[in-house]
């Protein structure tokens, strides 16, 4: 059964109908082969059907490819993870005249720049489109003092891409192909719309499994978010990261624990070199998934075992449908099991939670708390470019301890977890989806 792929293809088109997943492609590395298999249709309004040559897009996986990009400029000695971008990008800025100066690429790469880092700003097409993009950067707030925690922060990462060009005098788009898809072969690997259209291209659906009405993210954001792949890629991307020498001469340094995640329930418990990281059934878990408009990606390495694992959708319950195939996976595999999502415990947990309702809010998000009859409230309100795109979600909390707080939408299998964080300096903070978001009210 481990390479039976008959069998894998059998249980990925059961899974995703049974969590609603419109389509699907699976790749995975072991025993030194990647197997593939794909169920569905990348489109309901038209049928065509998923194929493992389709391409999907990867979202915030792409971070992994671009933080690779910056590691193999640290190789060539061009620069150290403790080289500050304003010394790269002379003018660099954000509204916090310290942070300006301080913050470096590890900061970047690492998700504690303390940058408030949602800015999905579409600056154009053209290739100056990513310095257009930081230049507007001089605007963002920090939500805290660089280097002092972790919020997960696409525009840092908008920033990394720009540090990128400036170092090889190219385009971020350009510098990719030259770095990183050239080198290990990857034919179904592309930035741009009109080099993804010449292959099946996966549109996102979203709630109750309309297409949806935007395909993707604009160029200006594309170092944190704009890849398209095949899972076949994605996987020979990772088996990369697992073979010292075929890219990185180390690629083990990305994988090595930078940070504690303040909420350990969104995915690992610490964060890499663009990597996050977890231990399941004594197993390392190197991972990263990524969210577009209305797909979704999800990438895993056991590099104890030498196994890699990518599986794209686009729609549907696909977290609850990732977690299942993965489980199953790594259970045939390796007899490894993997940990179930945080849930609310079997005995009620009584908590004070008066000091958590208020209003808390960062770039593109609004969330309010509230009190119902002792019980949370938690209302997330896109902001900026995301109305229209994002939905507003109201979840109701269940307390798991005195700041974790789980909740769930109706249909949905799976809970999100919110920790609540209060410092000796007064300042608040709700965690959720990896963001650190402050309260303002």
């Amino acid at each position: 059964m481990k390479a039976d792929i008959d069998h894998w293809t059998r249980r990925l088109a059961a899974l995703a109908a049974e969590s609603e997943v419109p389509g699907a492609s699976l790749a995975f590395l072991a025993d030194g082969h990647v197997h593939t298999c794909a169920t569905g249709v990348l489109n309901t309004a038209t049928g065509a059907p998923v194929r493992t040559d389709s391409l999907f897009q990867i979202g915030s996986v792409t971070k992994v490819w671009t933080a690779t990009q910056l590691m193999l400029l640290v190789e060539r000695g061009l620069v150290t993870l403790e080289t500050r971008v304003a010394d790269v990008l002379p003018g660099f800025r954000v509204a916090d005249e310290e942070a300006s100066a301080r913050i470096t690429l590890r900061h970047l790469l690492t998700h504690t720049s303390g940058i408030d880092g949602d800015l999905f700003l579409d600056t154009g097409r053209g290739d100056d489109c990513v310095e257009r993009y930081v230049a507007a950067c001089a605007d963002l707030a920090q939500t805290f003092p660089a280097g002092d925690s972790h919020s997960y922060c696409n525009s840092g990462f908008v920033i990394a891409g720009r540090v990128i060009e400036r170092l090889t005098g190219t385009v971020w788009d350009r510098a990719l192909r030259e770095q990183i898809c050239e080198p290990l072969g990857l034919r179904h690997t592309w930035t741009l719309p009109e080099d993804v259209l010449r292959f099946g291209a996966a549109m996102g659906h979203v709630e109750g499994g309309a297409v949806a009405s935007a395909w993707g993210l604009p160029r200006s954001v594309g170092p944190a978010g704009l890849i398209c792949a095949t899972a076949a890629d994605v996987v020979s991307f990772a088996r990369a990261h697992l073979t010292p020498g075929a890219l990185l001469a180390d690629p083990a340094a990305l994988r090595e624990a930078q940070v504690d995640v303040p909420n350990p329930y969104d995915g690992g418990r610490q964060w890499g070199i663009g990597w996050s990281l977890d231990t399941w059934d004594g197993h390392q878990v190197v991972s990263h998934t990524g969210d577009t408009i209305g797909q979704h990606a999800a990438l895993w390495m056991l590099p104890g075992t030498g196994t890699a694992v990518a599986v794209l959708t686009n729609g549907g319950r696909s977290a609850e449908f990732q977690h299942r195939l993965i489980g199953e996976l790594l259970a045939a595999l390796h007899t490894v099991t993997v940990p179930e999502p945080v849930a609310p415990p079997a005995r009620p947990v009584a908590v004070d939670v008066r000091p958590y309702t208020g209003v808390y809010e960062r770039a593109g998000s609004r969330i309010h708390v509230t009190d119902h009859d002792g019980r949370l409230r938690m209302r997330s309100e896109p902001t900026g470019i995301l109305v229209g795109l994002a939905p507003t979600r109201t979840l109701d909390l269940t307390a798991v301890d005195a700041t974790t707080f789980v909740g769930r939408d109706e249909d949905d299998s799976m809970w999100n977890a919110v920790v609540f964080e209060r410092r000796a300096s007064g300042v608040s903070y709700l965690h959720h989806s990896g963001r650190a978001t402050p309260k303002v009210g």
